[in-house]
């Protein structure tokens, strides 16, 4: 990877500086202006996705297909997650308490009444980008933290480096969050990313397909059941069930979905389709487990957009035993999570088709 801005001339993709009200931004659009990404280094949070369609010298005019924070304001209040990188832990940890080391953990110290933690430090946390490389077809830019330290979070006494590498194409658009343990204790880690995705709006007229075959089963406060009890398959509960694409309607879904049926080169595909104009959005991923929230508490704009959540492991994982093998980042030990998403703007063939997905220009592979 060249030095930061290395490599740039006038074929090749382009990266500018910004800022969000006070807040550093870095703009990546494509040499024919066909792409445009918006990212804000606090976070590493991706804030905008535009990219047109048609073909070079006749594109059209740039689809936003994410629902990103739009002023600083709403970034820094961090309502709904929007786009937001999910580690150490994403989803909720139940009480916000768990045990690990021989240790009782708790991540809201002297906090009564509601007790709710979600989605980890990282989408947070300041990065810093350390490098970048432009060609005619993508951008790849390397953003780094180091501020997960023992005494800067309560309940995490571990210190990880985190990266993410984002790979920005035509059409489609890869990360990889990575996570380093640089301390000297064992630390519990996963990580997910909470984007939402804007075909048409509302998006109840979207037909979405999920290559899973178990739902997880939660109580009320969206916590899953214990153990095995947690798992339940789809054939008992055909409303939930979108292996086949299904028109989402009026469903208010905040349900994570297991047993992801991988494709070619083993990555699993959601895919979300505006059967109006028949573009489509292909949510993938290596591993994991896929989450979905249809937004309907949102502050801003109730079912404007889908949550589409690529994670590595359901919620309250952090209190989950037969999780704990998978979660435990020893010392000097690193660990991947990939994911991304393409965007088709338009397919000829029937939504019933197998998941086939397209060959990206830029899969994130190191």
């Amino acid at each position: 990877m060249t030095g930061r801005g290395g490599g740039t001339t006038a074929d090749t993709f382009r990266i500018a500086e910004g800022r969000l009200g006070d807040e550093p931004t870095v703009t990546v659009s494509a040499p024919d202006g066909a792409v445009r990404a918006v990212l804000a280094l606090r976070g590493a949070t991706l804030l905008s996705w535009r990219v047109g369609s048609g073909t070079a010298g006749q594109l059209t005019e740039l689809r936003e297909l994410t629902d990103g924070y739009r002023d600083e304001a709403e970034l820094l209040s961090q309502d709904g997650v929007r786009a937001g990188l999910l580690a150490p832990f994403p989803n909720r940890v139940a009480d916000g308490r768990y045990h690990h080391g021989g240790r009782d953990h708790d991540l809201l110290p002297g906090r009564v009444g509601d007790r709710t933690v979600y989605h980890g430090f990282a989408r947070e946390a300041p990065f810093r980008l350390v490098a970048a490389t432009m060609t005619p077809d993508s951008a790849r830019l390397l953003l780094r933290s180091t501020t997960v330290r023992p005494g800067r979070y309560p309940g995490y006494p571990f210190a990880l480096d985190l990266e993410v590498e984002y790979t920005i194409g035509r059409r489609d658009l890869g990360i990889e969050i990575r996570a380093t343990n640089v301390g000297e204790t064992t630390a519990p880690y996963a990580a997910g990313w909470h984007p939402y995705f804007t075909l048409s709006c509302p998006i109840d007229d979207l037909v979405l397909q999920i290559p899973a075959h178990t739902l997880i089963r939660t109580d009320a406060s969206l916590i899953p059941l214990r153990g095995k009890e947690a798992l339940l398959s789809l054939d008992h509960r055909p409303d939930m069930d979108f292996s086949t694409p299904k028109r989402l309607g009026p469903a208010v879904i905040d349900a994570c979905f297991a047993d992801l049926a991988p494709g070619p080169g083993g990555r699993s595909e959601t895919v979300l389709s505006d059967p109006a104009t028949g573009a489509e959005l292909r949510v993938w991923q290596h591993g994991g487990y896929m989450h979905v929230f249809t937004g309907d508490t949102l502050a801003r704009d109730r079912r404007g957009s889908i949550a589409l959540e690529p994670v590595e492991v359901p919620t309250d994982a952090f209190n989950r035993p037969e999780l704990a093998t998978a979660l435990a980042l020893e010392p000097g030990r690193r660990r991947e999570f990939r994911f991304g998403v393409a965007y088709v703007p338009s397919v000829a063939r029937g939504l019933s088709r197998p998941l086939s997905p397209p060959a990206p220009a830029s899969d994130p592979t190191p």
